[in-house]
């Protein structure tokens, strides 16, 4: 059974900073590309960052400078650092990894950008 589990979600100040966690498992994790998507309320779910299973990493122009995205595979974790986090970041950040035809999306964690 395949699992994907978000955790570092919190309410902070603009300015602030977050690390994001998604532990994976059921899957190979090094074979996978691992994405960051978030989905802020009324509006489409969004890239933010994604990392290929070579570690190369592509972002969203919103938070380039901003959100690095790393992996683990030793601890089949993939991690988002959010740093400078403004208010228009608020959203529920998901985990997605993908390799192929096969995708998987974890549930969510909730990031709330507010003073």
């Amino acid at each position: 059974q395949v699992q994907l589990v978000e955790s570092g979600g919190d309410l902070v100040q603009p300015g602030g900073s977050l690390r994001l966690s998604c532990a994976a498992s059921g899957i190979s994790f090094s074979l996978y590309a691992m994405g960051w998507y978030r989905q802020a309320p009324g509006k489409q779910r969004e890239l933010v960052a994604g990392i290929t299973s070579g570690g190369s990493t592509n972002y969203a122009d919103s938070v380039k400078g901003r959100f690095t995205i790393s992996r683990v595979n030793a601890k089949n974790t993939v991690y988002l650092q959010t740093n400078s986090l403004k208010p228009e970041d608020t959203a529920v950040y998901y985990c997605n990894a993908r390799l192929g035809p096969q995708e998987y999306w974890g549930k969510g964690t909730q990031v709330t950008v507010s003073s």
